[in-house]
């Protein structure tokens, strides 16, 4: 039997375990292999860009997986240390309306809103339960492999995948029988399952070899095997974009596959030990919790880059997007409780203030609102000049245009535009640094001296490229 990462068998153990999981880390860190990186700067220290915790949720104990039916208004949450729960929460007024009991040692939750089912995977009585979201009622309890840890659904072909961590398979089931009709050997210890069905594949996370198995839904055979950074516990996918989405815990990334080549495309540093991911594809947005700092990362699927950072709860786990309204939603594990990230929330306005020295502030110092008007360093007055609008889709603005950078080579001055939300015109606050994503480049301002005109700069951490946005 292969050793668990048993993390949530009860609130007072929960940090405990966690520890466990570092020294497997250590171990698989071995055979962990380098690959691209987009390294632009380290993750920000606080949530920016619109992202707002507007609610957090008492659940049962030990919360892990997350799922959501947009089409029921509902996030379910498994609470393994509540002897065997499924907590329901209802959308609209961000409260729980049942509680579900299931099989002991619920793990992991995927919703099916075609036949209004949910399925629980549950690791430590090898099976999977049948939830029918009408009745809030378990209706069907189906034996599978051993300590199952990851679920995922194929709505139009009436089929369940199920990884079981114990036995190195994958189940099938056919949901119409609810009985498993095939077994896939895949990698070592599948701890995750996630679904491109535009693709007509499943992505198996193996966390025992460091490793992604790709399944053929037509034929239920491996296809090909993907190496990734370490420790892949749970992944998700953007069939819209093509890509995977897997956080390797202990390098503190996430690795993007492209799922028409199966290799990494790329790895994205985080803010240390990710551990849940979910996509919302119509935002263009990907969320990862991370376990060890309690803040979940917000990535811009079109360019990589870490956009916002945003404190949560305490050991923060699973994650799941409601796309219809652009929510997240955050199994914090030490703290019993959910946390309900909302995007897009309103503009703020006021100065941008320079990290470098406190009482000089980012000015259209003549406040014209004319196209290709410089902005420069100016002693901060609170004048109109320098009230900016911090927008939820990344632009800073005033006096109706918007800051943006015209090339993107180093050294290019910003100016200001008309808004066309073109890429020259976002700016995304990356570790107190504010990034240009077009260019990769970050807003400097070499000198302190009034008049001395802004500009972008290959990121290097300064004070001089260290920004306090309202």
């Amino acid at each position: 039997m292969h050793a668990r990462p048993d993390r949530h068998a009860g609130a007072g153990q929960r940090r405990r375990t966690s520890a466990r999981w570092r020294a497997t880390a250590a171990v698989t860190a071995v055979v962990a292999a380098a690959a691209l990186s987009l390294a632009v700067g380290t993750a920000p220290a606080s949530a920016a860009g619109g992202y707002t915790v507007t609610a957090t949720i008492p659940v049962g104990a030990g919360p892990g997986q997350v799922a959501a039916d947009p089409a029921a208004g509902t996030i379910y949450v498994v609470n393994e240390g509540s002897g065997g729960t499924v907590s329901v929460i209802d959308a609209a007024t961000s409260a729980v309306t049942a509680t579900i009991g299931v099989s002991y040692g619920p793990y992991a939750v995927a919703a099916d809103p075609a036949d209004g089912t949910v399925y629980v995977a549950n690791d430590s009585s090898d099976t999977v339960s049948v939830i029918d979201v009408a009745s809030s009622t378990v209706t069907a309890t189906i034996p599978v492999g051993g300590s199952p840890s990851g679920v995922a659904v194929d709505p139009a072909a009436g089929t369940i995948y199920v990884s079981n961590s114990d036995d190195d398979t994958v189940s099938v089931i056919d949901t119409a029988t609810r009985t498993v009709t095939a077994t896939i050997p895949v990698g070592n210890q599948p701890y995750a399952v996630a679904a491109d069905l535009a693709a007509g594949t499943i992505y198996v996370a193996n966390i025992g070899d460091n490793t992604v198995s790709v399944i053929n839904t037509a034929t239920n055979k491996v296809t090909a095997t993907i190496p990734v950074e370490g420790y892949p516990v749970t992944m998700a996918a953007d069939p819209a974009a093509g890509t995977i989405y897997v956080p390797n815990w202990n390098r503190g990334t996430v690795s993007v596959i492209d799922v028409a080549t199966n290799k990494v495309t790329a790895i994205i540093p985080v803010d240390g030990s990710p551990t849940g991911v979910a996509v919302d594809p119509a935002a263009g947005t990907v969320y990862v919790t991370n376990e060890d700092n309690d803040t979940v990362s917000v990535i811009d699927a079109a360019t990589g880059i870490v956009t916002a950072t945003i404190p949560v709860g305490t050991y923060p786990f699973g994650v799941a997007v409601d796309p219809a309204t652009d929510t997240a939603y955050v199994a914090n594990s030490e703290d019993d409780t959910v946390s309900v990230i909302s995007a897009g929330a309103g503009p703020v306005s006021g100065p941008i203030v320079s990290g470098y020295r406190a009482d000089r502030c980012v000015a259209d110092s003549d406040d014209s609102a004319a196209n290709n008007t410089p902005i420069a360093i100016a002693t901060c007055d609170g004048s109109p000049g320098q009230d900016w609008t911090v927008t939820g889709t990344g632009t800073l603005q005033i006096n109706g245009k918007c800051l943006g950078a015209s090339r993107d080579e180093k050294k290019a001055p910003v100016k200001l535009y008309t808004c066309t939300g073109a890429a020259s015109q976002q700016w995304r606050a990356t570790a107190g640094t504010l990034v240009n994503p077009v260019s990769g480049k970050c807003l400097d301002g070499f000198s302190t001296t009034p008049g001395t005109q802004l500009e972008i700069f290959t990121c290097n951490g300064a004070a001089n490229q260290q920004w306090e946005i309202p």
